[in-house]
């Protein structure tokens, strides 16, 4: 990749990421958004992240990703909801999959 497009398309990225958190606050200010709603909007980031977790956790490309990765990021989900320390949820979530590969669950 050019440096020129590195540089083009982080500026992109960067003014997009700058206009969703600038539209935010000036749209809340704008319009009345139901109680219901807003607790719909809260639970779909929520199904959103989970998502986004459960795919990047049980796939590498278009096949499974083995069972290694998964128990991983189970360990760290469990020790994130007990309020473990990141550093600790981010080195048991990474041991228990180096372990479990060493070994020789895939």
């Amino acid at each position: 990749m050019d440096p020129m497009d590195l540089i083009i398309a982080g500026g992109v990225l960067a003014a997009g990421t700058f206009a969703f958190r600038f539209a935010g606050p000036v749209l809340k200010a704008r319009f009345t958004v139901s109680p219901k709603a807003e607790k719909l909007m809260a639970r779909s980031a929520v199904v959103l992240l989970a998502a986004l977790v459960a795919v990047a956790a049980l796939t590498e490309g278009h096949e499974f990703a083995g069972f290694a990765r998964p128990a991983g990021v189970l360990v760290g989900g469990v020790l994130a909801w007990r309020k473990a320390p990141f550093a600790l949820v981010v080195v048991a979530a990474a041991a228990t999959a180096a372990l479990l590969r060493l070994a020789g669950v895939p």
